[in-house]
């Protein structure tokens, strides 16, 4: 199979041309303005796929197509938003000389428009299928599962990049070009427009039993979802979809620009594009992790329900979940299982069940959060359907909302630093000590609980509850004035106790100095194990204790 491949040396053809890299049978055309750059991409290429490369002009593709003869014509270039009056030159040449033709396009009115070459793509004999990515074709996958149960109503989701990642200077275009510009999206039933990165929500990404993303800024983009999603869900009256660059900073600055460009009726800002795209692609800080949120409301049965799936996408995986739905388009090809003809947005092509077989492989990882239940135990609340993977007796002691008692014995260590010292005298830690008795109070509060720790003639305490805002999806754990969120991650056979953030009367602390340990719950030998170590940077170890609990007697 010959594929050409528009912008095939470009951030996602060339991460679909690794994707398909282990097929002998394909023979991809790396086509592109600069021959050079096309050349250097083929000669690092590694595969059993051949690759070579070729110099063209998409707008002059017609003058190509004898001569390369390909079998199917893929674009990857971009910015779609920016195609002007011949905007769909290229399925125009597709339909001519009869190629199937895919796109990665983002750009929410060209995928739309697409449907418009559905009678001569038939009469053709080929497919033409638009937004063949990420948004809209797993976010159509997700709410086809979801709708299977329940009328969706409202819809908002968005997707994170790894700050790792790296975006092309195509993307930064259309990202600057609808920086406040008119949107059309759907609002409370009705047809209507908002500016682009003018709107911003903040979500917690959180797959139950995993560690979260940390709580992201997201701001509303001009995706395929906005207009080509609601005809396929009648009761759909809203939809809202955003996208969560970071640095925060410089994601704040990108939206004091759509405010100033919608107030002042400014022009465009793309030529600022290329300098937006330096920036970006130089601050590369934080945790190398990725994800995307799909959150819905509705009706089940009559009555409300709301449920959200999440996807985490751990270090150098994430960046090629867009390119993967065209893989997995090409790989059903060479299976003979081709979509069907005529021409649309591809929000039909990939199932659910699709997108699990390929991140099989990879550190790809989704799954769905129920309707929130806030009479639910708190860690029931805050893990969702991995809860019922703990241990039996890790289960025991966290699934209950009556005051109760647990009892066992204990090892204690202390830091021996001055600073650490008064840390651990201050929040009312144990002397050390090597068997100590030990009980635990666990008092049900309106929104959580107080966990009351005795050991021996000691006694410290803790307020638990769920997190809101920033800490949605985690634990808060408040110990006098200070509070540490704290992830609840199930691995192997322990529950993890893992500091996300930390803040002092409501006001946040450097995260460079939060509280860090390995602190997990488990069970071992029938009994509930506990461990827990608390240090702080540049000062040591503040206390660590570990031992053994099991229910108090009822009196």
């Amino acid at each position: 199979m010959r594929i050409l491949i528009l912008g095939g040396y470009g951030v996602f053809g060339s991460r679909l041309a690794e994707l398909l890299s282990d097929i002998p049978e394909i023979k991809m055309l790396i086509g592109g303005r600069n021959i050079d750059r096309a050349t250097q991409f083929c000669d690092a290429f590694q595969g059993a796929a051949s690759v070579t490369p070729v110099q063209l002009d998409r707008s002059a593709l017609e003058q190509h197509m004898d001569r390369l003869a390909p079998h199917l014509v893929i674009d990857a270039s971009g910015p779609f938003q920016d195609y002007g009056e011949n905007g769909y030159s290229v399925i125009e040449t597709c339909i001519r000389f009869k190629v199937s033709y895919l796109d990665f396009a983002d750009a929410a009115a060209f995928v739309f428009g697409v449907s418009q070459f559905d009678q001569a793509a038939k009469g053709a004999g080929i497919f033409i299928l638009s937004g063949v990515s990420s948004f809209p074709v797993l976010t159509a996958a997700v709410l086809r599962e979801m709708s299977k149960t329940m009328e969706i109503e409202t819809v908002q989701g968005g997707i994170a990049p790894s700050p790792y990642a790296g975006i092309g200077l195509n993307v930064m275009r259309a990202v600057i070009g609808y920086a406040g510009a008119p949107v059309k999206l759907t609002r409370n039933g009705m047809q209507t427009t908002a500016r682009g990165l003018t709107e911003s929500r903040r979500y917690t990404i959180a797959l139950p039993g995993m560690l979260p993303l940390r709580n992201i800024r997201f701001s509303l983009v001009d995706v395929p979802e906005l207009q080509v999603l609601p005809p396929e869900h009648p009761t759909l009256r809203d939809i809202w979809m955003g996208a969560g660059p970071v640095p925060e900073s410089l994601h704040r600055m990108l939206n004091l620009l759509a405010h100033a460009r919608a107030k002042f009726n400014l022009p465009s800002f793309v030529p600022l594009a290329p300098l937006f795209y330096k920036i970006l692609n130089l601050m590369k800080v934080g945790e190398h992790r990725g994800g995307m949120f799909i959150h819905v409301t509705g009706h089940q049965d009559g009555a409300p329900v709301e449920r959200s799936w999440h996807l985490l996408a751990e270090g150098d995986d994430g960046p090629y979940i867009p390119s993967m739905a065209i893989e997995a388009i090409v790989r059903k090809l060479l299976d003979n299982k081709s979509p069907k003809h005529g021409a649309r947005a591809a929000t039909q092509a990939l199932s659910l069940a699709d997108y699990e077989t390929l991140f099989e492989k990879r550190t790809l990882y989704m799954g769905f959060r129920g309707m929130p239940n806030k009479a639910a135990p708190l860690y029931r609340q805050v893990l969702g359907d991995a809860f019922d993977g703990l241990s039996p007796q890790v289960q025991a002691i966290h699934n209950d909302t009556k005051d109760r008692t647990w009892t066992g014995t204990a090892r204690v260590q202390r830091g021996t630093g001055l600073i650490s010292k008064a840390l651990g005298k201050l929040f009312g830690f144990p002397d050390p000590s090597d068997q100590i008795p030990v009980s635990v109070q666990f008092t049900p509060l309106k929104d959580g609980e107080k966990w009351t720790r005795r050991f021996g003639d000691q006694c410290f305490s803790s307020i638990q509850t769920a997190g809101t805002g920033r800490n949605d999806l985690l634990v808060a754990e408040r110990f006098g004035p200070i509070t540490v969120a704290l992830a609840l991650v199930q691995k192997d056979d322990k529950l993890l106790l893992i500091p996300r953030r930390w803040s002092l009367l409501g006001i946040p602390l450097p995260k460079m100095l939060l509280p860090s340990g390995n602190s997990f719950e488990t069970q071992l030998d029938d009994q509930f194990h506990f461990d827990v170590k608390i240090s702080v940077p540049l000062i040591g170890l503040i206390a660590a204790y570990q031992g053994e609990l099991e229910p108090s007697p009822k009196t």
